[in-house]
């Protein structure tokens, strides 16, 4: 087996690549990601075993922090790039050992490699399949799933300005802890759960992150057609970086649009004030494979969400930045202060045609949890009055799968008297879509990105004291989730540490759940795949 990946939706026959990912990372990319991982969970024992003050080592809680969000899937497909953080890991793992004076260290705190392919032979012997006991190896592997997931919102909200160190420590624990043989597939369990605890932390922690810095996102009609200016697009999901392309583009004459999970940027009140921020531009991820080819210009990935391109000319166009990275493309890393400089990317944008337009009008959004309280008093009328008769949270992400058009359906087939709530990528499955509204409230309300998911768990837990109910399971809020990488993983860890259950999660269960593992979340948790739209909404509604 040249390869083992499975922490994705998409992997191959629903049980893992083995050859080449689904994502289209390559046996090497594979490799050097689970090497990675395995020299973090070393950096890890060392700080747990040397009881090592996270406060007192902020590069390495950063460089961890990178470190994971790398091997989200579709973030970094550059081998050249993720040699050089193994190899930043090890040089910070090993001097941290020299000052701890950790004892009885393992091999993930000790080992050495020499070039690229002493990693390639190395990463063979402690990938995912290292770990022989199938139980243990799934509830491991969606630990670390989690993690990657906390430590993407994490990396987020660091780079806006907001840390919690606390975060850091657990994230140390966790990995710690997946290296040690003596933990009972209970004691795994319950390490899950404190991982949807920390998950909550950070989806907190960027919230506050964005909303200080930004504003909190308002009721926005978000233009999806085309100017005549030469543009920009930005995908992926961080929002600093995106002010730094606003402020360098301003009075440039070049345009800048959203994509995909970058959408939710026009509800926050500072961007509004950039007369060249024009709109958004297509719809989820997946489809950038014909809608970059459209838009004529380059585009700046921020984070994951990247298909290798088909076409050289469009990896031309592809810049990247953060803990993305992509062979042959540009990549743009922040000076000693943080500042990033797009000058190469504006150069371009400039001499390339505007976009060509491939839909017109708009969409709105802007439904985060300050949004919603201020329409309480409207929302929780219409709940007693009947009007609304039940919610369904429909957060997660999308994904190239057809199997994904059930959402579609299912939201066209939802009765007239229920909303949808929404945050992530899933929503552009039904969000261009003319549903309607309840007395002046949109039949979809969109909180934001994936990391927004915390908003509806926010306005959830209102809801239950507005109705004084005392379990969360008691509204009249039904969750049928679509999932496809980690970051989502965390929401869902994040939604059974809040108490919800009978969650619906689809369009497939996770590859990395073992048949045990899997029981055990039905039976705790309700936990519970898809079937027709037509059949689940009537269970919902039952």
């Amino acid at each position: 087996m040249s390869m083992f990946c499975y922490q994705c939706q998409e992997t191959a026959k629903g049980t893992g690549c083995e050859v080449r990912g689904v994502c289209g990372k390559n046996e090497e990319v594979a490799k050097l990601q689970d090497l990675l991982i395995y020299a973090n969970k070393g950096i890890s024992e060392i700080v747990i075993k040397g009881n090592v003050d996270v406060n007192s080592i902020s590069e390495i809680n950063h460089e961890v922090l990178k470190s994971l969000f790398i091997t989200i899937t579709n973030a970094n497909f550059d081998e050249a790039a993720i040699e050089k953080q193994i190899n930043h890991v090890i040089a910070l793992r090993n001097d941290l050992r020299s000052k701890s004076g950790s004892a009885e260290l393992g091999d993930a705190a000790m080992f050495e490699v020499t070039d690229r392919a002493s990693m390639v032979e190395k990463a063979s012997k402690v990938g995912v399949l290292s770990t022989e006991n199938e139980d243990v190896r799934s509830l491991r592997e969606m630990i670390i799933y989690g993690l990657k997931g906390m430590a993407a919102y994490t990396h987020h909200a660091l780079n806006a300005g907001k840390e919690n160190p606390e975060i850091s420590a657990f994230i140390y624990e966790a990995l710690a802890a997946t290296l040690d043989d003596t933990l009972s597939a209970d004691d795994l369990v319950a390490l899950t759960l404190k991982t949807g605890q920390f998950g909550v932390s950070a989806m907190a922690l960027l919230d506050e992150a964005n909303t200080s810095k930004y504003g909190n996102p308002e009721i926005t009609n978000v233009n999806i057609g085309v100017r005549s200016n030469p543009a920009i697009l930005i995908s992926g999901h961080d929002l600093t970086d995106l002010e730094m392309l606003l402020d360098q583009t301003k009075g440039t004459g070049v345009d800048v649009y959203t994509h995909s999970e970058m959408l939710p940027a026009h509800y926050y009140p500072a961007f509004k004030k950039y007369d060249n921020f024009a709109g958004n531009y297509g719809g989820s991820w997946w489809r950038q494979v014909t809608e970059f080819e459209t838009f004529n210009g380059p585009v700046l990935f921020t984070t994951n969400c990247i298909v290798p391109p088909k076409k050289e000319e469009i990896r031309d166009r592809i810049f990247t930045t953060g803990a993305a990275g992509y062979p042959g493309s540009m990549h743009i890393e922040a000076d000693e202060n943080g500042k990033k400089d797009f000058s190469a990317i504006i150069e371009m944008a400039k001499s390339c045609p505007s976009p060509t337009e491939i839909e017109s009008g708009s969409i709105v959004g802007g439904f985060a949890h300050n949004q919603v309280f201020a329409l309480a008093d409207k929302v929780v009328d219409a709940v007693k009055s009947g009007a609304i008769k039940k919610f369904f949270v429909m957060a997660g992400c999308d994904g190239r799968m057809k199997s994904r058009e059930y959402y579609t359906e299912f939201a066209e087939k939802l009765p007239q008297d229920t909303v949808i709530l929404t945050a992530g990528c899933a929503k552009y499955r039904y969000n261009k879509l003319n549903l309607g509204d309840i007395g002046g409230i949109p039949r979809v309300l969109d909180a934001g990105q994936c990391n927004d998911s915390y908003s509806l768990a926010v306005i959830a837990l209102k809801l239950k004291e507005v109705f004084g109910l005392e379990d969360i399971n008691d509204l009249p809020i039904a969750y049928n989730i679509a999932w496809y990488e980690q970051k989502a993983v965390i929401v869902l860890l994040a939604l059974l540490y809040l108490g919800v259950k009978n969650i619906h999660l689809g369009p497939t269960l996770p590859g990395f759940l073992s048949p045990n593992v899997a029981k055990v979340l039905v039976e705790k948790f309700g936990i519970a795949g898809i079937g027709t739209a037509e059949d689940d909404i009537k269970l919902f509604l039952s």
